[in-house]
C-alpha cells in the first residue's frame, strides 16, 4: 500500500508542475500581425486587382501573406498562436502582399509566376489552413481566376 501512495503522490506532483506550466505559457503571448491599413489594400490600389481577385485574395491568402490577419478564437491559447505566429511570418517572408508594390519589376514578376505555380500545384492554401478556415480552399474556378489575373499581370510588367 505504501507504494502506491508514492505514486499518487507522484503523480499529484507531476500534474500540478503541467497545470501549472500550461497556465503560465498563456502569458507568454506572440506579436499580433495586425496594421491599420486593411489587408491587400495596397496591392489592390497598385495593381488595380478587380472585386473578385480580391475576394479570393482576402479569403485565402491575406492573413498569411499581408500585413493584417483575422486571428481565430484559438490562436489565444498558447502554445497554438505561437504556431499560428510562426507561420504568419514564415508566410509574410515568402510573399507580402502589402509589400508587392515595393519590388522591382523584375521581383514582382517572379512572385507572381511563384503564386501562379503554387496554385497550379495545388500548394495554396497550405493545408493546415484549409483544415481551420474551410472557406479558404479554392474551387477550380477560383484557381482559374487567380491563374488568369496573375498571368496577365506577367504579361504587362
Amino acid at each position: 500500500m505504501k507504494k502506491n501512495g508514492k505514486r499518487t503522490k507522484a503523480y499529484k506532483v507531476i500534474l500540478t508542475v503541467l497545470l501549472s506550466v500550461s497556465v503560465l505559457m498563456q502569458f507568454i503571448t506572440p506579436k499580433r500581425n495586425l496594421s491599420p491599413v486593411p489587408a491587400g489594400q495596397v496591392f489592390v490600389d497598385s495593381f488595380k486587382v478587380d472585386a473578385k481577385v480580391n475576394a479570393i485574395l482576402s479569403v485565402s491568402c491575406y492573413d498569411c501573406h499581408s500585413n493584417n490577419t483575422q486571428y481565430p478564437w484559438y490562436t489565444n491559447v498558447q502554445p497554438l498562436g505561437w504556431f499560428m505566429a510562426d507561420h504568419i511570418t514564415e508566410g509574410k517572408e515568402k510573399l507580402n502582399f502589402d509589400d508587392l508594390p515595393n519590388y522591382s519589376p523584375r521581383r514582382i514578376n517572379s512572385k507572381f509566376a511563384q503564386i501562379v505555380e503554387q496554385i497550379e500545384k495545388g500548394k495554396m492554401p497550405l493545408r493546415s489552413y484549409m483544415w481551420m478556415h474551410n472557406g479558404a480552399r479554392l474551387n477550380k474556378e477560383e484557381q482559374q481566376l487567380l491563374i488568369n489575373y496573375f498571368d496577365k499581370q506577367l504579361n504587362i510588367k
